[in-house]
């Protein structure tokens, strides 16, 4: 068989792996704010998701994020990484594969004091199949996703 036949397949299989997406470093549904307005210490604090106030906003890695209190707001300032979903709020489930998918506030859960969401409920339940197995995956994937610079 003619070698000359494969170059081609190999060019368009190496264009195709090297052009993965580059993600914000926090999803921001509206282009602005993180957790579609959610209070991320909520999550920690009240055993649940709340809205957030924009009254009480601080700006980090590039997103507006919202809490339902200032007393939240106080806590998330002094150390975001407690709060913040992982993954920067991308889909936990679909990170395990590399992929950078928006998720629902209220599809999420707390493992070993970390926050985790996903894209919704249905999807929600088959991350919970092997929440062990899937966090390894996502945070490997998380680790060499190519990601956008961007302000604080």
């Amino acid at each position: 068989m003619n070698k000359s036949y494969f170059l081609p397949i190999l060019f368009l299989l190496l264009l195709d792996c090297g052009s993965r997406q580059l993600v914000e470093p926090v999803f921001k549904p509206d282009g602005k704010t993180a957790i579609n307005g959610y209070d991320p210490v909520s999550y920690f604090t009240e055993s649940k998701p709340k809205e957030g106030n924009p009254k009480f906003s601080f700006r980090w890695k590039g997103a507006d994020w919202r809490f339902s209190s200032q007393k939240n707001l106080e806590s998330f300032k002094k150390s975001p990484e407690n709060f913040a979903p992982q993954y920067g709020g991308y889909c936990a489930y679909a990170m395990r594969d590399g992929e950078a998918y928006e998720t629902d506030p209220k599809a999420w859960k707390i493992v070993s004091g970390k926050l985790y969401l996903n894209y919704n409920e249905k999807v929600h339940g088959f991350w919970e199949r092997d929440v062990p197995g899937n966090i390894n995956k996502a945070d490997n994937q998380w680790k060499i996703l190519p990601r956008k610079e961007t302000n604080p």
